[in-house]
């Protein structure tokens, strides 16, 4: 097997003004991109791809899925890197599960991506309206499979079950960086905790999976320890993407991790015990989604 290069990688943080040639992306157009935002719009639905910047809705959308966004668009947490809205959110609509399922029955979706805001003023972190939305898209889509991208419910496990009971196929929760960046990336939440979430969910009998940003000034051994860490909880899926700043407001990209360097990591994520790694600039949590089903 040829050995794939390491790149150094270092903790200075040093902003980087020009994106490389291989983060350039094609603009959203076609008839099924046009399909899906009418969608979108005419249920009122939230998308992550919309709100997060997600430089794969060209190419998702046109091929007629997205991920929705349930609970608002305002999201309790204020982290680092996110440019989902932050501040309080309004009252949550009961009846956004059964506009979710119609929309992913109008577009025909094989595998449909559920995800939320954090909802950290609400008891049960939102998971009622978890429950109901993934039983009325089964209800109405028997045969679509289901990945939920669950929040840091904040150790109420009592939520964390109640959200992942409904039927979902997998249940993914991202740690986002490596432990030593937490503070600085996810100030709201604590790494171990979110192990524990991952670990509680695989003992639940779940597929699990998970996302990492890098270039947020990480080194390779912090990398390393990440994945370990996963392995040890049960993770299933990794996912591992290039971070990009969505505003000035935002934290700077610290480094452009090149695409070899992307593969070395796929490899070394496969084997240190994990099942699949999608591995690469522009992965996203959902990118490739209805391939980590039955992986």
């Amino acid at each position: 097997m040829i050995e794939l290069p390491v790149i150094e990688q270092t903790s200075e943080v040093k902003p980087f003004n020009r994106k490389p040639n291989w983060l350039r992306v094609k603009l959203p157009i076609g008839e099924n991109f046009t399909k899906v935002r009418q969608i979108v719009d005419e249920n009122k639905l939230h998308t992550i791809c919309q709100s997060g910047n997600c430089p794969n809705m060209g190419e998702c959308w046109g091929e007629g899925t997205a991920t929705f966004m349930i609970l608002g668009n305002i999201c309790t947490r204020g982290c680092g890197f996110c440019a989902v809205a932050t501040g309080k959110p309004s009252e949550y609509d009961i009846d956004e599960p059964r506009r979710v399922a119609e929309a992913i029955r109008l577009m025909g979706v094989k595998h449909a991506v559920i995800t939320s805001v954090n909802r950290d003023e609400l008891k049960d972190r939102g998971a009622e309206i978890w429950y109901q939305t993934v039983k009325e898209v089964k209800n109405a889509n028997p045969k679509t499979t289901i990945e939920t991208l669950i929040p840091d419910v904040k150790s109420n496990w009592e939520a964390l079950y109640r959200m992942i009971s409904a039927g979902q196929e997998v249940v993914s929760h991202n740690m986002e960086t490596v432990k030593r960046l937490y503070r600085r990336v996810r100030p709201q939440a604590k790494y171990e905790r979110s192990l524990e979430q991952i670990k509680l969910t695989k003992e639940y009998g779940k597929r699990t999976k998970s996302g990492i940003m890098l270039g947020l000034g990480e080194t390779q051994d912090e990398v390393f320890e990440a994945m370990d860490d996963l392995v040890a909880n049960g993770l299933d899926v990794l996912t591992l993407g290039q971070y990009l700043q969505p505003t000035k407001m935002h934290l700077e990209v610290a480094e452009y991790i090149h695409p070899d360097q992307f593969a070395f990591y796929k490899e070394d994520g496969l084997k240190r015990g994990l099942k699949y790694v999608e591995s690469g600039a522009l992965v996203r949590s959902s990118y490739h989604a209805e391939r980590h089903v039955n992986v």
